[in-house]
């Protein structure tokens, strides 16, 4: 309620503040490189990655630097790993059920999700947050056939230098919402693995724009998506 409040309050600001940041911030590309492909020896293992921005390697020179590039590399050390990055920047959960509704049916192992910020900026409710990220899972359990799905949070965006006070404040206690319910949503689901997101808190880390991972965020979140994968 005191969120609410608060918000409220500052409303007038925040706008204010919201608009000259998408005009200040730059906007950069999302990664170049194979979105698709087979790659390494060992065990056939198939990965769907779906999200966002971040899942589409803005911030990184390549997808090589990119989540999917670095999950490829680790995994191929003892897998057949056959990919499809079905990823763009700007999609919230919604965006993501759309595209994904639109694809032709193909059987995947594991799905690995990063959504949530721009839900978060979109203000999308914590009911509709909740209901749209349950049918992304159903979805690709029942049209891809994953067995696994690692669930990556919101990344801490009460540290994002590319937001100013208190509109950081305001965006990171929203997304810190719709974190915890994600979280808690899917602790008891024995398909899915939940992937903490606050991985550094040096802001070197992070792209240029200061909205972005950077190649060393991207490598450790890489690394905690395959560990959770051999896990499985």
């Amino acid at each position: 309620m005191m969120f609410y409040l608060r918000s409220a309050i500052l409303a007038p600001l925040l706008l204010v503040q919201g608009r000259r940041t998408r005009s200040r911030v730059p906007v950069l590309p999302e990664a170049p490189g194979a979105r698709e492909g087979t790659a390494g020896a060992g065990p056939a293992l198939r990965v769907l990655v779906v999200g966002d921005s971040a899942a589409a390697g803005v911030g990184a020179g390549h997808q090589d630097e990119a989540l999917l590039g670095r999950l490829v590399a680790d995994l191929g050390a003892d897998f057949s790993v056959t990919w499809a990055l079905h990823a763009t920047s700007g999609h919230t959960t919604k965006n993501a059920l759309d595209r994904l509704d639109q694809l032709p049916q193909q059987d995947f192992d594991v799905a690995v999700t990063s959504l949530g910020v721009n839900d978060t900026i979109s203000m999308v409710s914590l009911r509709g947050w909740r209901r749209r990220q349950a049918r992304l899972r159903a979805l690709l359990r029942d049209k891809f056939n994953v067995s696994a799905l690692v669930i990556s949070g919101l990344p801490p965006v009460h540290r994002f230098p590319a937001l100013p006070q208190p509109l950081r404040w305001h965006v990171g206690q929203r997304a810190g919402q719709l974190n915890r319910a994600l979280a808690n949503d899917v602790a008891n689901q024995p398909d899915c693995r939940f992937i903490d997101l606050r991985i550094s808190g040096d802001v070197a880390d992070m792209a240029v724009d200061g909205f972005h991972p950077g190649p060393p965020i991207y490598a450790e979140w890489a690394r905690q998506v395959a560990e959770a994968i051999r896990d499985r």
